[in-house]
């Protein structure tokens, strides 16, 4: 398995689409509930297989993510050959940029002595879903990249 296995939610949240997927594999619902009992190792894989398909198509369509915690927020826009990062980092122990009051600070305060901003660009070696998919894992969601691009455009003026 290249990925995770799709929660129970996700697989309910995408019940017509295994089904599809079983009928692709040949699999009526009636053999699907037979090798679930007799074979299960079977149908474990069939789980993964349709799993790693899925998390295939989504990570194949990403092209922002972002991380934000308490003192720190990290923007991506990953391409099909580059990820591209601007991090921001906070050193005031009285600032939380995940509250309204401390993400306001933020947008008024840029060039403050507590604020540190900084930008990397990195190109993509292997495998550019494997990369995004770990940094899903380490906590950063999926986005339209509105911020990225707000903080893009104050960068380059």
């Amino acid at each position: 398995m290249k990925y995770t296995r799709l929660t129970k939610e996700q697989f309910e949240e995408l019940h017509q689409e295994f089904i599809n997927f079983l009928a692709t594999q040949s699999i009526t619902a009636d053999e699907w509930t037979k090798l679930k009992t007799e074979k299960p190792d079977v149908a474990e894989e069939e789980l993964d297989v349709f799993s790693d398909l899925i998390w295939e198509g989504v990570l194949g369509k990403v092209k922002y993510l972002e991380h934000i915690s308490p003192k720190q927020l990290m923007l991506f826009h990953i391409t099909d050959a580059f990820m591209e990062l601007i991090a921001i980092k906070i050193q005031d122990d009285n600032i939380d940029i995940t509250t309204e009051y401390g993400y306001k600070w933020l947008q008024q305060n840029l060039h403050d002595d507590a604020v540190t901003l900084y930008t990397s660009t990195k190109a993509i070696k292997d495998d550019r879903n494997k990369d995004i998919f770990v940094l899903i894992q380490q906590g950063s969601v999926i986005t339209k990249g509105e911020l990225y691009n707000y903080f893009s455009e104050l960068l380059s003026e």
